[in-house]
């Protein structure tokens, strides 16, 4: 085996992770590296919408903002602890101004203000954006500086288990492309995996990126918020989210046989027949309404996501936006007052909603036909899918893991977030947690003991040789890798997505342990060196899914109900629509939750232990000048 020693960490290459090692670097730890699938791979590279969101402090104008404010915000969305929320707000405009002088083009005006506009659960204009694609550009501008600072990068590297030594994290073990393994032992790792990717068929996370969260369940690290997930409808062949104006112009919905041919209908007509303008406005409200929200089904634009739920899920057909034409009977005139102006002032009064999309976005139009897909002359399949994770990995206020040393879940695998988040925050999350982690690490994180290091070199030898007996096994297996994640796969979106039965959640908690341990003892079939450290991913994330469908389970069980980007079936619940029947009633949502977190703590063998803790209040610190100045200088402020 090859051993690379280091001072630092990081695994994962998204914006979260390239930001950690740079302020690292920067911070005077010289030995630092990063471990990656590849620098082209990951969410943060690949992933947008039509406008993607930074959301940060206010940075424009004479409207009043604070750190307390922001952090008031985040709190509020419930579910989430008040020093998190105060670091993520305290932070932000150190996090957004570092990507701007990286070179990040963030829209600003003659006098140098970053103007901003609201996004959901925001009160105030902190919104930001460079277009379609803001996080690849901050990535891109990460990665200029992290090869300007000459900070190691090894790509192609597959990390399969994290080294831990009695209580703590000292490094990883992972498979290069030539199907070797290598050890890189640390006493600090920046763990930024980004969200479970893997863990749903309809995910609009790219094909490229599956997380990694289970390899922190197998070291024993505690969670919180797992059932928090954010869904909403998004392309399926090229993954992407169809929300803003790809909503907004109004498009035809139509389903299909799950050949996509036959019995074409608009499956939306069966339930707004008699108000064609209602149903043409909550499409167009879907644009800035975009993620499946609880509170949004009864009547609002979460109708909408609901009916493509059952019409992909329940009966098996698959759905599609049609930009050529309008929806049966369209008129501007039913159109409500909001869609109406909102069109009119954007001069979006064209025959079609293809030509309302390029008038109002074209950048819109364009990156489909840079996928290879001509929104003028084919419909576009879509489903709703699995976005983000606002649950993740347990951490304090510093990012380092509740209750493991020298571990730093950053970026989306760490569960900062609460129920319901301000769209755009999870990058200033991912920056800001970078900018904690570093700094942690940089005053007082010391070297490896020679004992640890030897303890550890011990600790990594018994982990390869149990890859070796897993990569034997796989060669007799009766399972291909690929048909193993397509079953856990389709069970989260069956039953662990926007739409949750207790039920059959239970059930496939039940089948999902199963499988889990089915793997972990006669693991499953590969042919090749990408299928060897494919097959061993699918271990860490059939724990992962056994973690989340244990947490919603828990949550279900103790009364939570419909919140956030789900809803909790109960037959004897709220009633959703009478054309849906009684078995889409829905639980309500206990707001006493709000003010609770729960976490999660692996007990082996697939399984999870659940606690509901109250949130942390927001900080009241003595910020007398003097006071801080002393705390500071004294290194006080790092205990």
């Amino acid at each position: 085996m090859q051993t690379t020693r280091l001072h630092t960490l990081v695994i994962g290459s998204g914006a979260a992770g390239l930001a950690a090692a740079v302020h690292l670097k920067r911070m005077g730890v010289r030995d630092v590296a990063i471990v990656t699938e590849g620098l082209g791979a990951g969410t943060s590279i690949n992933t947008g919408s039509d406008k993607q969101t930074y959301y940060k402090l206010g940075l424009c104008g004479d409207a009043p903002d604070s750190p307390r404010e922001l952090a008031e915000t985040l709190f509020n969305g419930g579910s989430m602890h008040g020093d998190l929320a105060l670091v993520e707000a305290a932070n932000s405009a150190r996090a957004f101004l570092n990507l701007v002088n990286l070179g990040v083009p963030f829209p600003r005006d003659r006098f140098g203000q970053f103007p901003g506009y609201k996004t959901d659960h925001d009160p105030r204009r902190r919104a930001t954006s460079t277009g379609p694609y803001t996080s690849r550009d901050m990535c891109r501008a990460l990665i200029a500086e992290v090869r300007r600072l000459q900070i190691p990068v090894y790509e192609d590297y597959t990390v399969v288990s994290l080294v831990r030594e009695k209580n703590s994290i000292l490094g990883c073990v992972a498979f290069d492309a030539d199907d070797e393994f290598h050890v890189f032992l640390a006493p600090n790792t920046v763990f930024a995996t980004g969200g479970p990717g893997g863990l749903y068929d309809a995910g609009v996370y790219p094909p490229c990126h599956t997380g990694g969260i289970g390899l922190a369940l197998e070291a024993g690290a505690l969670c919180q918020s797992l059932p928090e997930s954010q869904y909403g409808m998004a392309s399926v062949k090229f993954r992407w989210n169809v929300s803003g104006t790809y909503m907004q112009v109004v498009p035809r919905f139509f389903s299909t046989d799950a050949d996509g041919v036959s019995n074409p209908r608009e499956f939306l007509d069966d339930h707004f027949r008699n108000d064609r303008g209602k149903l043409f406005s909550l499409v167009f409200l879907k644009g800035y309404q975009w993620p499946f929200d609880a509170r949004k089904v009864a009547g609002g634009s979460s109708f909408i996501d609901l009916l493509v739920h059952i019409e992909t899920v329940v009966k098996g057909r698959r759905v599609f936006l049609d930009y050529r034409e309008n929806p049966r009977q369209f008129a501007f005139a039913s159109l409500s007052d909001e869609a109406k102006k909102y069109l009119e002032k954007s001069g979006a009064s064209q025959d079609t909603p293809f030509k309302r999309l390029e008038h109002m976005n074209p950048g819109a139009v364009a990156l489909y036909r840079e996928h290879g897909i001509d929104l003028a002359k084919a419909p576009l399949e879509i489903a709703v899918c699995a976005q983000h994770n606002n649950g993740g990995l347990a951490a304090n206020h510093w990012w380092q893991s509740e209750n493991i040393p020298h571990l730093f879940p950053i970026g989306e695998v760490n569960g900062s977030h609460g129920v319901a988040r301000p769209g755009g925050t999870a990058l200033n999350a991912g920056q800001v947690g970078a900018f904690r982690a570093a700094d942690f690490i940089a005053h007082g994180q010391s070297a490896a003991t020679p004992l640890q290091v030897k303890l550890a070199q011990k600790e990594a030898e018994t982990i390869i040789a149990k890859w070796r007996d897993y990569a034997k096994a796989g060669e007799k297996a009766q399972t291909d890798w690929r048909g193993e994640r397509k079953e856990f796969q389709k069970r989260m979106t069956d039953s662990a997505a926007q739409v949750r039965d207790p039920e059959t959640v239970a059930k496939a908690l039940k089948d999902a342990e199963a499988q889990y341990l089915r793997l972990k003892q006669h693991a499953c079939k590969w042919t090749t060196p990408h299928g060897l450290a494919e097959a061993c991913r699918n271990l860490q994330l059939a724990l992962a899914c056994c973690a989340y469908l244990s947490a919603i389970k828990q949550s279900l069980a103790d009364g939570v109900g419909s919140r956030g980007s789900s809803i909790a079936i109960k037959p004897d619940g709220v009633e959703i629509d009478p054309a849906l029947g009684a078995s889409w009633r829905i639980a309500p949502e206990d707001e006493s939750f709000r003010g609770r977190v729960l976490t999660t703590t692996p007990i082996g063998g697939g399984r999870f232990a659940h606690k509901w803790e109250r949130c942390r209040p927001i900080p009241r610190e003595d910020l007398w000048f003097e006071t801080v100045w002393r705390k500071f200088r004294e290194g006080e402020i790092y205990k």
